[in-house]
């Protein structure tokens, strides 16, 4: 008797999260490890729901205080802290934050943990998108074990007290990488991109110190960074162009149907997280409006 109440009271409490969802802007939260990595794998997505009239907020756990071959500490924080404002301002987002972690030295601490619980309770927010664990880069992977470490704890009074505790535990989503090992990503949700594709490359394009010095230097591509900055941006967009894989293909054919499936050009796709709450396919049609369009 007791199992089918607590039943009963789940399905009530999402019931009323979708009634809820539907008579409010959603409030989406984007976590990424440094400035440009929310842009990177959720800038169309984002200025899709920001269009709808939906809240997005982006934060970047750390500073970016040492992605940069000629500068850094201070001088390079700012720099991307003015380029991370701009990229907000072109997506048409809420805001955008800085973490004050030091670039390449993030570590998943408990004090670190409670502040990503703080951030997450205090945009109240429905979906969190995040880092996989299983990434390349350490800040990458250490953002994505905060994440996921938050992804229940939003919910418990007692922990980090100061910030009233989420009354829902939003739906928590993997960005998607190509990593193979342990396991490859899953495309449980993709979105079409193609009206937003490009603010979504404008919004990369903000973020100069990256993309055209950075990135460029690191990769050893600089010498085919255009030097007239008016060219730039579309040599940013075909160098960044990434095909939409077969799996996502049949993720976008479940959300839009076959023949919008098939045109579609861009996209961006999620994986869920399975500590956070496991929505419906009803529940993941309100939580992502643009679905189907």
């Amino acid at each position: 008797m007791l199992k089918l109440v607590w039943v009963f009271a789940l399905v009530l409490s999402v019931g009323l999260h979708l009634l809820m969802a539907q008579d409010r802007p959603l409030k989406i939260l984007v976590i990424g490890a440094h400035p440009d990595d929310c842009e990177i794998n959720v800038g169309g997505t984002a200025a899709l729901f920001a269009e709808m009239g939906h809240k997005v907020k982006f934060i970047s756990v750390t500073n970016g205080n040492a992605g940069h071959h000629e500068i850094g500490g201070t001088p390079l924080y700012k720099r991307r802290l003015a380029e991370s404002l701009e990229s907000a301002r072109r997506l048409g987002i809420e805001e955008y934050e800085l973490m004050s972690n030091d670039d390449g030295l993030l570590m998943p601490t408990l004090e670190n943990r409670l502040q990503i619980i703080r951030k997450i309770r205090e945009w109240d927010a429905d979906v969190v998108i995040s880092h996989r664990t299983n990434d390349y880069h350490p800040d990458h992977r250490y953002t994505g074990i905060l994440v996921q470490d938050a992804a229940y704890m939003v919910a418990v009074p007692n922990i980090a007290p100061d910030v009233p505790a989420l009354k829902k535990n939003p739906v928590f989503l993997y960005s998607y990488d190509r990593f193979q090992r342990p396991n490859p990503f899953r495309p449980d949700i993709t979105v079409i991109i193609d009206q937003s594709i490009t603010k979504k490359i404008l919004a990369m394009d903000a973020h100069v110190s990256q993309f055209y010095e950075w990135l460029p230097w690191i990769g050893g591509y600089a010498d085919q960074v255009p030097g007239d900055p008016a060219r730039r941006s579309s040599w940013l967009a075909e160098r960044w162009r990434r095909p939409v894989s077969d799996e996502m293909r049949k993720s976008l054919e479940k959300w839009y149907g076959t023949p919008k499936a098939k045109a579609a050009q861009h996209a961006e796709a999620f994986e869920i997280c399975e500590y956070g709450r496991q929505p419906s396919d009803e529940e993941i049609k309100l939580l992502f409006p643009m679905l189907g369009k």
